[in-house]
């Protein structure tokens, strides 16, 4: 049989193990509640189970011509030059939000083609894409 420091060594261990197993599940857990999906017009287009209470974001080039700037809001067209969603935002726009750039939106779909944005995301120089919206133009472009 086993002695009883080896029983004690077992019995700690498995307590050890499922406790870090716990605080994996906890951290995972908890991380799932923050997580923002990044998706373009296109891809929100032919998405079928969209979720729409939950926070998104949606990338893309701002459509020229497109931004209406009332005094209480700002109304826009993000594209990737296959599909266009509407976005409405209340608030500033950083300074480098322009026609023809890129720009990340951050909110909740009223329904596929209209968005209601948080946040404006486009903290960068007049140069710089995001990646992601980057690779989606190239596939766009190759097709």
């Amino acid at each position: 049989m086993l002695s009883k420091k080896i029983r004690t060594r077992i019995v700690f261990t498995t307590f050890l193990l499922l406790a870090s197993i716990l605080v994996v599940f906890v951290v995972l857990k908890s991380l799932e509640e923050n997580v923002v999906y990044f998706f373009s017009p296109t891809e929100l287009y032919n998405k079928e189970d969209i979720s729409f209470n939950k926070k998104i974001r949606i990338g893309g080039l701002v459509k020229d011509g497109s931004v209406i700037n009332n005094q209480t809001s700002i109304n826009f067209i993000v594209t990737d030059l296959n599909n266009e969603i509407i976005v409405s935002y209340k608030g500033s726009v950083p300074n480098l939000f322009s026609e023809g750039k890129g720009v990340v939106a951050e909110g909740k779909l009223k329904d596929k083609k209209y968005f209601i944005a948080d946040k404006i995301l486009a903290k960068h120089d007049e140069n710089y894409m995001p990646p992601e919206v980057n690779k989606i133009l190239k596939k766009i472009k190759e097709q």
